[in-house]
């Protein structure tokens, strides 16, 4: 009964998990974006133009580099890309345009 039990729920436990890493992931990318243009828009920076991590570190919360919980890493990109994690899946379905000036 028990390991019935187990082999039920061990399955939808990792699944649950992959999920909020996903989601979480996502959200930090989405802060990244939302950074990457807010540095944009004080810098009066073009769509080709790509921020360094250092660049936009003091518009994140706690001016800290958020972290994929799946291991992936984040590239930046410039401002015409969306940014991106490496880890699959973890990717912004819809991003905002680039800031006008």
């Amino acid at each position: 009964m028990v390991g019935m039990l187990a082999a039920i729920a061990i399955p939808n436990f990792a699944k649950a998990r992959a999920t909020a890493q996903m989601n979480h992931c996502i959200n930090n990318l989405r802060q990244i974006e939302a950074a990457k243009q807010q540095w944009a828009l004080e810098h009066q920076k073009k769509e080709t133009d790509t921020p360094t991590q250092s660049d936009i570190t003091s518009y994140l919360k706690n001016n800290q580099w958020p972290v994929c919980l799946a291991g992936g890493s984040y590239s930046i990109n410039a401002g015409s890309e969306a940014t991106a994690c490496s880890f699959p899946g973890h990717q912004l379905e819809n991003r905002p345009g680039w800031p006008e000036r």
